[in-house]
């Protein structure tokens, strides 16, 4: 599997390649911003947002035009808005430094299944494999409301009006809607949206719900059960056939 390692550090660079082809992965590491767009088509961008010619979330952006390769941010930045911006401009996962090689291939794995992109090296040997995240229920489209969620097509209405969502807000939204009302903890939603064996801090969870509320229009829609989770609030009688 190919993977362009997007990182000006070369004190972050060099182990990162060498420790990626010890998993079997062969890394092409570049620079800078500019050398990612004209790079060589990869299986997957490891991409740093703090790049020395544009901003990681630009490359992001501009690779989202052309190409549905998954990415995975990798961002010493502390503040939502940035891990935010990124998701919702098509990244797949974010990934805080500093981190380790582990946890990074368990992120590789995690996003490469997700996206059925390609067989990938596993962490450790006789691993199971996890269950496909966020599974439908029916072919048959679902109103809640002035949404109106398509599992067959993977997507989203609002009012008429069609909802961008990178992949993983679609299944959270998808997971939620599968019983408007109930509460889902948050390990039941990362088991369902992300991975059975999800490594990293369950934040990646409230990054998503912000930024699938902000794409809905209505931020009362998805509640926060405090110290359990979250769930989908919809009006009584709301849920219409399709």
């Amino acid at each position: 599997m190919r993977v362009l390692l997007v990182e000006d550090d070369a004190r972050i660079a060099v182990p990162l390649t060498e420790g990626l082809g010890r998993y079997g992965f062969t890394v092409e590491h570049v620079g800078t911003g500019t050398a990612a767009l004209t790079a060589a088509p990869a299986d997957l961008v490891l991409l740093d947002l703090g790049l020395p010619d544009m901003d990681g979330i630009d490359v992001c952006r501009n690779l989202r035009t052309t190409s549905e390769v998954p990415i995975i941010m990798l961002t010493a930045r502390d503040g939502e808005t940035d891990r935010v911006v990124g998701l919702e401009l098509g990244a797949d996962d974010y990934l805080s430094k500093p981190f380790s090689l582990r946890e990074l291939v368990a992120r590789i794995r995690a996003v490469v299944r997700r996206t059925r992109a390609a067989p990938v090296p596993t962490v450790t040997t006789g691993e199971p494999h996890a269950a496909p995240a966020a599974a439908a229920v029916g072919a048959a489209a679902q109103q809640l409301g002035d949404v109106r969620i398509d599992r067959r097509t993977r997507q989203v209405h609002v009012g008429g009006a069609l909802v961008a969502l990178a992949p993983k807000e679609f299944d959270l939204l998808a997971l939620l809607a599968e019983d408007p009302g109930a509460v889902y903890s948050r390990q039941r939603l990362i088991d369902g949206v992300w991975d059975l064996h999800f490594f990293g801090p369950t934040k990646t969870l409230d990054v998503h719900v912000s930024a699938l509320r902000r794409k809905l229009g209505n931020p009362a829609l998805i509640e926060t059960v405090r110290r359990v989770g979250f769930r989908l609030t919809v009006p009584p009688g709301s849920e219409l056939p399709a």
